[in-house]
């Protein structure tokens, strides 16, 4: 077997498996809130899919009898589904850490329950790169069927990981 028949990077891929997104997203278990990438589009758009179930950990206590998804997790969802477009556009994204920014007009339409198959749909509207941090504000949707369920901007910053944990290093107060 040759090196010609390995797979592609994940920036040049149409789609990720949850193996492929591992390797580009810090998260994991049971923070981890995307399950597949069904599309992805280089600093564009990306769509991708979470598989909502009742072994999830939140829904012991949101809520008890009337299990809905908590609207925070659906927005990082979005959000993590956008740093998932965000981090294939980076090479050294080991050494790199996204930070949120912020989060403007999010919207909670309909519940989101075990069973649920959420469709996060997360366009970019803005990107710019300097030496040693990336920006992006996007806009993204969450969908369970056709159904509109979510909607939210969400901003974040691509920074060195040095720099994020240097912030609150209590040495340098005094």
């Amino acid at each position: 077997m040759t090196d010609s028949t390995s797979a592609p990077e994940a920036s040049s891929k149409t789609g990720l498996d949850i193996h492929d997104i591992l390797k580009i997203l810090p998260h994991r278990y049971p923070f981890l809130l995307i399950d597949r990438v069904l599309d992805i589009k280089r600093k564009d758009r990306i769509v991708a899919i979470k598989n909502v179930t009742i072994n999830e950990p939140f829904f012991a206590g949101h809520f008890p009898g009337l299990p809905i998804m908590p609207g925070v997790l659906i927005v990082e969802a979005i959000a993590q589904a956008g740093g998932a477009l965000l981090l294939t556009e980076v090479e050294d994204r080991n050494d790199k850490v996204m930070v949120f920014t912020g989060i403007e007009r999010a919207k909670f339409r309909r519940p989101v329950s075990p069973g649920d198959q959420l469709r996060l749909e997360v366009e970019v509207k803005g990107w710019r790169a300097v030496p040693g941090m990336i920006a992006a504000k996007m806009q993204g949707y969450a969908f369970v069927g056709e159904r509109r369920v979510a909607d939210a901007a969400v901003s974040c910053q691509l920074i060195d990981s040095a720099r994020g944990r240097g912030s609150n290093d209590s040495s340098n107060s005094g």
